[in-house]
């Protein structure tokens, strides 16, 4: 049994996704404490939260480099620890400037963790010759349960927030150190060059994750408001929706592994996204709330294991190195995340959330439309190693 294929290896893979989906969600319900600490307005909180943005992309764009270079290892232990030493931070930060610092450096350890982790999954995947992907997937989604769950809960024990920020912090600096040693020492790098322009294979990668987690953030900005302006739902129920999108999404990627092995990558992104295009068919046009919540649960289910496919894709194209391949599409897909949703909400202005939703519809029918190319590319490097 090689290193890569060790179920310590593999733990020490789940441990990271854990922590990277932990250390994000802490920081959610601390937003609204820093707005008050620092008594700022709404639209200056909003270009503090671009820092964080700025921080994870130019971070992506490096550990991709740097990957290529030295492997993921070093760098999943950098960012992990850099992750759980800066979250305090953000608990204490005086001004607007020291926040956005802050908030940069907390973005660019998230910026690299993120790439690292699923350049150090396609190597453990690849050593154990069956798709795992959305197991780690599932993790960070755990991961981020936990962490905003625990979080809310010691805050509304009356902690302050500098507590409850180093109680968590604790936590993941024990899952670090538990991580550190079983993560893979020998790792491939690239003797290449450093950077290549993404193209290709890659390119229609980086679109089709793009959509993707387009589709998640607005699920997380706009469901609710989608629901409520139908008068499905009251203004207290609106977040209804998105539960059970995540857990949908949860429970769809811890099975995932076992869905994609028995029917394929090519099949999985055709299902998948069919079913999250049925799933907006039915929020659309729902007339009652419970099957606005049917909506919601075959969008989480029908996407779950879509980007983990995209990253194991990613992994077998042979137009540029691996490392750099994962980087394009993780920082495709946050770029989704972040200027995703304010496109949603310019269509909304321009024509009402409905037709930004069917948009979102259209976008997912892309990626029904790549399933065949993207398996085409699949046969064709077979042959090849063949």
């Amino acid at each position: 049994m090689s290193s890569a294929d060790r179920p310590a290896t593999r733990l020490a893979t789940r441990l990271a996704f854990f922590v990277a989906g932990f250390g994000i969600a802490c920081w959610a319900p601390l937003v609204p404490f820093a707005k008050a600490r620092l008594g700022v307005d709404d639209g200056v909180l909003g270009l503090l939260l671009l820092s964080l943005g700025i921080g994870s992309v130019v971070a992506m764009l490096l550990t991709g480099v740097l990957s290529a270079r030295y492997g993921s290892r070093p760098i999943i232990v950098a960012s992990g620890f850099m992750l759980a030493l800066v979250l305090p931070l953000l608990a204490i930060a005086g001004s607007p400037t020291s926040l956005a610092l802050v908030l940069f450096a907390f973005g660019a350890a998230l910026g690299s963790i993120d790439v690292a982790m699923n350049i150090h999954a396609v190597e453990v995947e690849r050593a154990a010759g069956r798709p795992l992907m959305s197991g780690f997937h599932a993790l960070f989604s755990i991961g981020g349960f936990a962490g905003s769950a625990l979080m809310t809960v010691l805050l509304s024990l009356q902690l302050g927030a500098l507590a409850c920020t180093l109680i968590c912090s604790a936590l993941m600096l024990l899952a670090m150190f538990a991580t550190w040693p079983r993560l893979l020492r020998s790792v491939q790098v690239q003797d290449g060059p450093l950077f290549v322009l993404p193209h290709g294979s890659v390119l229609l990668l980086a679109l089709l994750g793009a959509i993707t987690f387009l589709v998640e953030g607005a699920m997380l900005d706009w469901g609710a408001l989608l629901v409520i302006g139908a008068g499905l739902v009251t203004e207290a129920q609106g977040g209804a929706g998105y539960i059970v999108f995540s857990i949908a999404m949860t429970i769809g990627r811890l099975g995932g592994d076992a869905v994609v092995a028995r029917i394929g990558d090519r099949t999985t992104l055709l299902w998948g996204s069919l079913i999250a295009i049925a799933g907006f068919v039915i929020l659309l046009t729902a007339p009652a709330a419970a099957v606005a919540l049917g909506g919601f649960l075959l969008i989480g289910l029908g996407a779950s294991n879509l980007v983990p496919v995209l990253f194991r894709r990613a992994a077998r194209q042979t137009v540029m190195p691996t490392g750099l391949a994962v980087a394009a599409i993780t920082t495709a897909g946050y770029a989704g995340v972040l200027i995703g949703p304010a496109g949603v909400g310019f269509v909304a202005r321009l024509g009402g959330l409905p037709m930004a939703f069917w948009l979102l519809a259209g976008l997912m029918g892309l990626v029904t439309l790549s399933a065949r190319i993207v398996t085409a590319e699949q046969r064709r490097m077979t042959r090849v190693d063949a």
